[in-house]
């Protein structure tokens, strides 16, 4: 089958265009739910199957750009897709999917007359929207605009149902999250001051130019404010606190994605922007902090969505040391690291929201006898935790021996460091989920320390229980099919990164390839016959005639 080249350019807006056109569609019909549930997976579907096609031109053509409205480059907004933010769509939108339906399953099983669903369906849909317009950012500004539109809708979103706790975590996180825009506009500002532009591909050409002094500071300024989101070490403390507070579904997404997605944006800035890794080293060293610091925090937990919180925070690290090695191998691994980290942490966040369904509490001080109750639950936290822990053939043993390889071949002495590293984290994982395989799964709850008691009912968005003796607390019955099946789903797609590893790695090694070629970028942005292209090669003359 041929498909035009420019079908990719009609497709390309729609990953933002629809959820938000969706959002407001879902708010106006807040008094008829099940229309709002309708469209919102409808939306959500269609955003699966539209990045799906956009992975398969982006992989067969290469980058293509999109320019907004007509405005040509550097001028206009650009919308730019290659590998990595088509792979970064596709994973994304599986799993904001698979996170709604579960949603829409405990809606429908544990009653959703008092839950702020008409809040909470668009809120998610422009999340979604925010999360896909910063991985096709062409620009600076643009990029911000996407960290803030998904921001401003993480906020609603973990505040929900403003119980004491939530709302303690939601301030911490607002204020936290307004730290890092301050500090991002303020590197826009920095670098527009010093390249008169905020296109990638223009600033890419002109940072060139610009003293090496100044290009370490600004790529700092940039890194401090891609760190807080992405919750690296020593600037990851308010993760732990924010998000095990919120409800298991929105716990489940912002874990998945909204730390990748200041990955995302550490990985576009260091290749794109700022090659020369100058500021390796210091990578380096906040990747093996974050590895070791989140591992050892998540050792001390008891409360399994804390123990998970911190493991996020310490798989980070991994990402980060990939990135910092500056080769095409260690950007291999880190893209796919980060499709398989998506994937896992999602699921074994909404396994833990089945967990605190079934047996009334998420902490190991009050759970036991799980795998004799049910069975199945066993089974689909078994599966990714082990992926998690990097047992093989899962797809976790082949990211992190991906980035160990890459790190050996890099040879140097913080190489290894990261490399004894990233090795003591994965078998301190193991350990971990090992833990919690034994103590909730295996144990009687019996024996538990705080057994007998349990929350007295299931919640779903609003957080309104509180404890009872374990056995006064009313039977939930089964696991909810529409909470159970996209779990199993995501176990699946999971699975799936083990037997076509092969397959995904080649696509992260033309990725990585693309990210290492910045003119792969430059000339899709630049490639097209347009009046602000012809004005901005008027520009390059002008700045090579004066020097």
């Amino acid at each position: 089958m041929t498909i035009s080249p420019g079908v990719i350019d009609a497709l390309t807006p729609l990953p933002v265009l629809i959820p938000m056109l969706a959002a407001a569609l879902t708010l106006v019909l807040g008094r008829k739910p099940r229309a709002q549930r309708f469209i919102t997976i409808v939306a959500l579907t269609a955003v699966v199957a539209i990045s799906s096609m956009m992975l398969y031109l982006a992989d067969r053509d290469g980058t293509s750009a999109l320019q907004v409205g007509g405005w040509d480059s550097p001028l206009g907004i650009s919308l730019v897709v290659d590998r990595l933010s088509a792979m970064m769509l596709v994973v994304s939108s599986i799993v904001l999917l698979a996170v709604m339906v579960y949603s829409i399953g405990q809606g429908i099983r544990d009653g959703s007359e008092n839950q702020p669903v008409s809040i909470f369906l668009p809120t998610y849909l422009a999340l979604t929207a925010g999360v896909c317009n910063a991985f096709l950012a062409g620009d600076l500004f643009n990029l911000f605009v996407g960290f803030e539109v998904l921001l401003a809708a993480s906020f609603v979103l973990l505040t929900l149902g403003a119980s004491a706790d939530r709302v303690r975590a939601g301030v911490s996180y607002v204020m936290v999250s307004m730290v890092s825009s301050l500090i991002f506009l303020i590197g826009i500002a920095l670098v527009y001051g010093s390249t008169g532009t905020l296109n990638l591909a223009h600033i890419a050409v002109r940072m060139d130019d610009i003293p090496s002094s100044t290009r370490t500071a600004i790529f700092a300024v940039l890194l401090v404010a891609f760190g807080i989101k992405a919750a690296v070490f020593p600037l990851s403390t308010w993760l732990p606190d924010s998000y095990p507070t919120a409800p298991a579904p929105v716990t489940a997404v912002f874990a998945g994605l909204l730390t990748k997605v200041g990955v995302y944006a550490i990985i576009r800035a260091h290749t794109l922007l700022f090659p020369d890794g100058s500021l390796d080293n210091v990578l380096m060293v906040c990747a093996l902090l974050t590895m070791l610091v989140g591992i050892l925090g998540s050792i001390a937990q008891s409360d399994i969505k804390r123990l998970l919180s911190f493991t996020l925070v310490s798989h980070i690290g991994y990402m980060i040391f990939g990135v910092a090695l500056s080769t095409q191998s260690g950007l291999s691994g880190s893209i796919y690291y980060v499709a398989h980290h998506i994937l896992v942490q999602t699921t074994l966040f909404l396994v833990v929201g089945l967990i605190e369904r079934q047996a009334g509490s998420s902490s190991l001080r009050r759970l036991g006898g799980l795998a004799a109750a049910s069975p199945v639950l066993a089974i689909v936290f078994l599966v990714p935790a082990l992926n998690l822990g990097g047992i093989p053939p899962f797809s976790g043993f082949i990211g992190k021996v991906a980035l160990l390889q890459a790190g050996s071949e890099q040879g140097s002495l913080l190489a290894w460091l990261l490399v004894a590293g990233g090795t003591v984290t994965s078998l301190l994982t193991l350990y971990v989920v090992a833990r919690v395989w034994t103590k909730a799964f295996w144990r009687a709850r019996a024996d538990a320390p705080e057994g007998d008691l349990a929350d007295n009912s299931p919640s779903a968005l609003l957080d309104d229980s509180s404890d009872i003796q374990f056995g006064d607390r009313e039977d939930v019955g089964k696991m909810p099919a529409f909470m159970l099946i996209p779990t199993i789903g995501l176990v699946v797609v999971g699975l799936a990164m083990t037997v076509f590893a092969g397959r995904i790695i080649d696509i992260s090694d033309r990725a990585a390839a693309d990210l290492r070629d910045r003119s792969v970028y430059i000339d899709a942005v630049r490639g097209a016959e347009f009046v602000g292209d012809q004005a901005y090669e008027q520009a390059r003359a002008d700045e090579e005639g004066t020097r």
